[in-house]
C-alpha cells in the first residue's frame, strides 16, 4: 500500500504532503503526481478560468 510522500512545490518552493488517498485518487484518473501545492494549484486554476492565462505576451488584438 502507498505511503504519504512528501514531495516541492514548482511554484512556491514549499514541502507539501501527498497523502495516500491523494494518491490513489490520481491513479484511478490516470493523472500524474502533483508538482504543485493545494494554494498554488488553485491560484493557477483561478487564473486560467478568468481568462488570464499563462502567457507573458499580454492580450491579443482581435479583429
Amino acid at each position: 500500500m502507498a505511503q504519504d510522500k512528501e514531495l516541492s512545490c514548482k511554484d512556491c518552493g514549499q514541502n507539501f504532503t501527498f497523502t495516500e488517498g491523494e494518491q490513489e485518487f490520481f491513479t484511478q484518473r490516470g493523472f500524474s503526481e502533483p508538482v504543485r501545492c493545494r494554494p498554488c494549484r488553485d491560484a493557477r486554476k483561478a487564473q486560467k478560468v478568468s481568462g488570464g492565462g499563462f502567457s507573458d505576451r499580454g492580450q491579443r488584438d482581435r479583429y
